[in-house]
């Protein structure tokens, strides 16, 4: 993926087209899947040439990258088209700084919230449809969304291991627990469209996940 300098003079052209590119990008893959999107389809909807596309893109993959991380903020294609300010680094969610047992329960909501939405439901759907054909596909999701997800909580765990007195074996490992506990009895259901969790759902869950992960990482099972 191309970048461009803030103090070049086509910099905020460049992002604005970028932005237009991603979200036609997002559209297209939700819409008809990956193998069936072509980039040329991507350029007419976004309404530039298939050489800008290839400007900002080296290729299918990735752009389906770029549209996996745009994904992973709640604000993320607004950012991308110039709407909002751009997002504060992975480390600066609002739960980062607090004790595990307030932590634990921002972040299980936070995560919930996100997963269960409608468009990452349907972003991890045209993954799992694709990714045996296109293996590529499977390995982006997997560096994007989960290494990504799990390396935010492994850094918390580090930061509380020893405040703690906790015996954590391996903070990736014990961070993929969490997410596990997060997505139990919930994810499958809103994946296949049987339940639509509301807040206080998803609320209850995230303590209860909280409370069974503080039992594991007390218990020194992590």
């Amino acid at each position: 993926m191309k970048t461009w300098t803030s103090d070049n003079p086509k910099a905020s052209l460049m992002k604005r087209k970028r932005g237009a590119i991603v979200d036609a990008a997002r559209q297209a893959f939700l819409d008809n899947g990956f193998a069936q999107t072509s980039m040329d389809c991507i350029a007419a909807t976004a309404s530039v040439s298939i050489k800008t596309v290839y400007r900002h893109f080296e290729n299918k993959d990735d752009l389906f990258s770029a549209v996996m991380q745009a994904a992973c903020s709640p604000d993320g294609f607004d950012e991308l088209k110039g709407k909002k300010q751009d997002p504060a680094p992975l480390l600066e969610r609002p739960w980062f700084s607090k004790p595990p047992r307030t932590a634990l329960v921002m972040a299980g909501i936070e995560y919930l919230q996100h997963t269960l939405s409608k468009e990452q439901l349907a972003l991890y759907r045209v993954v799992t449809q694709d990714a045996h054909r296109f293996p590529e596909l499977g390995r982006r999701y997997r560096e994007e969304v989960v290494e990504r997800r799990n390396a935010l909580f492994s850094h918390y765990l580090d930061r509380w291991t020893a405040v703690e007195k906790w015996k954590v074996k391996d903070s990736r490992h014990a961070a993929n627990t969490f997410v596990g506990l997060l997505r139990a009895n919930l994810f499958e259901e809103a994946l296949h469209g049987l339940h639509n969790f509301d807040p206080s759902e998803t609320s209850a869950h995230a303590r209860l996940a909280a409370a069974n992960m503080l039992i594991l990482l007390k218990a020194g099972q992590l």
